[in-house]
C-alpha cells in the first residue's frame, strides 16, 4: 500500500482545502470518506484509511468549520456535498463511491442528488433520512443560532470547553494529545451551525429516488440515531443492503476491529454492483 499524501486542492471562488489521498491499487475504484458532526476525516476514518486502501483508491476531507476544513460564515450541507464533488474533481476522479457517516450521510446523499453524474454508488453509515424529531428540532431552531452568534464572537471559549469535555474521556497521553491536535482547528460557530442544518435536514421526499448501489452500515446500539430510523433509510432505498455493526454512535473508533469489516463489506457489494451495471449496458 501507498502511503497517505495530504494535497491542498484549489475550489473555486479561489478557496483552497486539504484533501488526503491514498493511491491502493492500481484502477482500484475511489471511495470519498465524509466524517460526521464534530469529528475530522481522521479522527472518523483513521482506523478505517488502511484497510480501504488495500482494495480502493481513498480520498477524505474536513468539511466547513471542522478541522482543516475551509471557513465558512453559513454552514450549509449543500455546499459541502459540492466541497466534496470539487475535491475529488481536484484530484482527477470523476466518479465515485460515496461513504457517509452520521452527518456525512445527508452529504454524500445531497452529492448524489446534486452530481448525479459523479456519484456511482452511496454507503451510509449511522445515519438517517433525518435526525431530530420536529418539536425537538424546532426549539433546536430556536437557540443555534443565537448559540452560533455566541460561538463566533468568543471561539476561544466555546472551543476550550468543547475539548475539555471530550478530552476528559480520554486516558491514553498520546492519544488524548492527537485528539487535541484534531479540534484545535474547529471553528465552534461552524459547529453549532451544522448542528442547525442537521436539525433541519429530512431527505424523506426524494431519497426514494437513489439510484446508484447503494448499502447502509447500521450501529444497532446507537442511542444518537437510533438503528430503526438507520433500517427506515435502508428500507427507503431500492435495492439497499444493510450489513449490521453491534455498537454505538463512536463504532467507527470504538469497535472499529467489527466496525471497519462491515464497511468493507459495505464498499465491497456496491463496488460489485456497480461492476455488474456496467456489464449489462
Amino acid at each position: 500500500m501507498t502511503s497517505a499524501i495530504d494535497f491542498q486542492v484549489a475550489l473555486s471562488g479561489d478557496e483552497t482545502t486539504i484533501v488526503r489521498d491514498i493511491p491502493g491499487p492500481p484502477d482500484a475504484l475511489p471511495v470519498l470518506l465524509l466524517h460526521g458532526l464534530g469529528a475530522t476525516a481522521r479522527l472518523n476514518w483513521g482506523p478505517s484509511f488502511r484497510p480501504l486502501s488495500d482494495e480502493f483508491r481513498v480520498l477524505a476531507l474536513d468539511h466547513r468549520g471542522h478541522g482543516r476544513g475551509l471557513r465558512t460564515r453559513r454552514f450549509r450541507l449543500e455546499q459541502c456535498a459540492d466541497d466534496a464533488v470539487e475535491v475529488a474533481r481536484a484530484r482527477g476522479v470523476e466518479r465515485f463511491i460515496a461513504v457517509g457517516y452520521s452527518m456525512g450521510g445527508p452529504i454524500a446523499s445531497l452529492a448524489w442528488q446534486r452530481h448525479p453524474d459523479r456519484v456511482a454508488g452511496l454507503v451510509l453509515c449511522a445515519t438517517a433520512r433525518h435526525f431530530m424529531r420536529r418539536r425537538v428540532a424546532r426549539m433546536a431552531r430556536m437557540g443555534l443560532p443565537v448559540a452560533a452568534l455566541a460561538a463566533r464572537l468568543v471561539p476561544s471559549v466555546a472551543l476550550d470547553r468543547m475539548l475539555q469535555r471530550m478530552l476528559a474521556r480520554v486516558e491514553h497521553p498520546e492519544l488524548r494529545e492527537r485528539i487535541h491536535r484534531e479540534f484545535e482547528g474547529h471553528d465552534p460557530a461552524s459547529i453549532l451551525q451544522a448542528t442547525h442544518a442537521l436539525s433541519r435536514f429530512s431527505s424523506h421526499d426524494w431519497i426514494g429516488r437513489v439510484d446508484v448501489p447503494t448499502a447502509v452500515v447500521v450501529t444497532t446500539r446507537d442511542e444518537l440515531v437510533p438503528p430503526d430510523r438507520q433500517r427506515k433509510l435502508a428500507a427507503s432505498i431500492p435495492g439497499a443492503e444493510v450489513f449490521e455493526v453491534e455498537g454505538d454512535h463512536s463504532a467507527c473508533v470504538s469497535r472499529a476491529n467489527l466496525f471497519v469489516p462491515a464497511l468493507l463489506a459495505a464498499c465491497r457489494s456496491v463496488e460489485t454492483r456497480i461492476e455488474g451495471t456496467h456489464r449489462t449496458r
